[in-house]
């Protein structure tokens, strides 16, 4: 079996979250620099390697102060921890195109295991010759799991901000 290299295509890629604010409404944000690399058995993505990693610095909710916030040692510390890791383990078929990719999540240099699932998308070949690969990744994790620690608590005694957060990754990959 041969193995096939992909590179992603950061064009064609997005790394959001989204958190509950005063457990009312929804907080989006997203990576704006990201990389990762795969590694597959011809075009067969059921054993691949993957390896995900996300600048800390590149986060953004549109609001300069709550960026700032997330930077900062409450949440990411960017300047001590410049990047997210995710290595996978496993993937698992559950159905048709849905899978259960198992792997190994590092923030702030704490790693533990999680299970997200994906929606395969399929393989083409673009206009430009391109063999493209293309998936929706999404999973939940307890950020204070990863010690994202801060929390703030309302005059009424309101959490500000939830302990969940909900990652969604679309992701095109080119075959090299």
């Amino acid at each position: 079996m041969a193995v096939t290299k992909w590179a992603l295509d950061p064009a064609h890629t997005e790394v959001t979250f989204k958190v509950r604010h005063l457990m009312i409404t929804n907080v989006t944000g997203s990576f704006k620099k990201f990389n990762s690399e795969a590694e597959t058995g011809d075009d067969d993505f059921s054993k691949a390697k993957v390896i995900f990693t996300v600048e800390t610095a590149s986060v953004t909710t549109d609001n300069d102060q709550r960026d700032a916030h997330l930077k900062s040692d409450d949440f990411f510390n960017a300047e001590k921890y410049p990047r997210i890791r995710f290595e996978s383990t496993g993937l698992k078929k559950k159905g048709d195109n849905e899978y259960e990719l198992e792997g190994n999540l590092t923030i702030r240099d704490v790693t533990k295991a999680v299970k997200l699932n994906v929606e395969a998308g399929g393989i083409v070949v673009d206009a430009y010759g391109q063999t493209k690969a293309g998936f929706s990744v999404s999973g939940k994790i307890n950020r204070k799991d990863f010690g994202l620690n801060w929390s703030g608590v309302t005059e009424a005694g309101g959490i500000v901000v939830s302990d969940e957060v909900r990652m969604v990754v679309e992701a095109q990959y080119i075959k090299q």
